[in-house]
C-alpha cells in the first residue's frame, strides 16, 4: 500500500503520528546508521556488521527500485544520482564484506542522504 492511499483506508491518524514519508524516510536511515555504526565498533562480532551491512543493502535496493521506476516523481537527476548511490553502496559493501575496508564510506553516504532528507545539502548535490 502507498502512503498515499493509507488515509484513505482509515489510517490517517497513524500516519500523522508516524510524520511525512520524507521525516519516516530520514528515521529510516538514521536508524540504519546509527545500526551500522554500533556494528562497526571495535571488539564488535564481524557477525552483526554482516547483518548491519545486509539490511542497508536492503534499504537500497528498495531506494533503487524506486528511483527506476515510471512513476517516481523526482527529478531525473536526482534519481540518478540515487541510482548511483545504489551502486557504490553495492560494491562498498562487498569490499566491508571482504575486509579490505571499514564501513565509514557507507555510513558517510547514509549521513548525507540524511541531511538531504532535511534539506541541508548544497544546491546541486545528494
Amino acid at each position: 500500500m502507498s502512503v498515499e492511499a493509507i488515509p484513505q483506508t482509515g489510517y490517517g491518524d497513524a500516519t500523522r503520528a508516524l510524520g511525512t514519508p520524507r521525516s519516516i524516510e530520514y528515521q529510516v536511515f538514521s536508524q540504519m546508521t546509527g545500526r551500522l555504526r554500533r556494528s562497526s565498533r571495535p571488539g564488535t562480532d564481524f557477525s552483526d556488521l554482516a547483518d548491519a551491512l545486509h539490511e542497508n543493502l536492503r534499504l537500497w535496493s528498495v531506494i533503487a527500485t524506486d528511483v527506476a521506476g515510471d512513476q517516481n516523481a523526482l527529478p531525473a537527476q536526482l534519481r540518478a544520482q540515487l541510482f548511483y548511490l545504489y551502486e557504490f553502496t553495492v560494491a562498498e559493501t562487498q569490499k566491508v564484506l571482504r575486509r579490505d575496508t571499514d564501513a565509514a564510506a557507507l555510513i558517510d553516504v547514509n549521513t548525507t542522504v540524511m541531511r538531504g532528507l532535511r534539506g541541508e545539502l548544497p544546491a546541486g548535490g545528494v
